[in-house]
């Protein structure tokens, strides 16, 4: 699954804009946790006339934060651009446009353990939301149990998306 995240800001320049002769976007974008943050380096060379035959460089740093929400794992994503394209809003303002792609996001499958009193002591246990594609075979891989051990909670012989199967840890 991925996620596209907008990303606007009009950047004001000390002089005029008449033209965008060369422009680059390069980012250092990263996650923790839930987090995606870094700055995007927005570079490039304008001119301030029409008829300019000199072009002024610019350089911009633009930081980029923002919170992915918990039930995501972000264990196995890559975060590029997906889209990058600006406009000149007047004289001296340049609106710049960027999609950040969150690729190969996964949905948590299973809430956190909790326990079960049994006879005279408690076991842990994992509730799992079965996805489409899975079988009993590759959750039994997933979470090294045995059949027997996923009989003891469950009626496991036919599972389908959306079922909930109780997994002893």
């Amino acid at each position: 699954m991925n996620k596209l995240i907008p990303f606007k800001k009009d950047i004001i320049f000390e002089n005029n804009i008449a033209e965008i002769s060369s422009i680059s976007l390069e980012h250092n974008l990263t996650h923790n946790d839930n987090l995606v943050e870094g700055n995007f380096n927005i570079s490039g060379e304008y001119k301030i006339t029409d008829t300019s035959v000199n072009s002024e460089s610019f350089n911009y740093d633009l930081p980029f934060s923002t919170n992915v929400d918990a039930k995501y794992n972000l264990d196995n994503v890559k975060i590029d651009i997906d889209d990058f394209y600006y406009e000149i809003v007047n004289d001296n303002v340049m609106r710049v446009n960027i999609e950040v792609l969150i690729d190969n996001l996964e949905e948590e499958r299973c809430v956190e353990p909790e326990e079960v009193k049994t006879e005279d002591n408690y076991k842990s246990y994992t509730v799992y939301l079965v996805r489409e594609g899975d079988t009993i075979e590759s959750i039994m891989e997933n979470y090294s149990v045995t059949k027997e051990e996923l009989l003891e909670y469950n009626e496991v012989n036919e599972i389908k998306a959306g079922d909930k199967i109780i997994i002893p840890c």
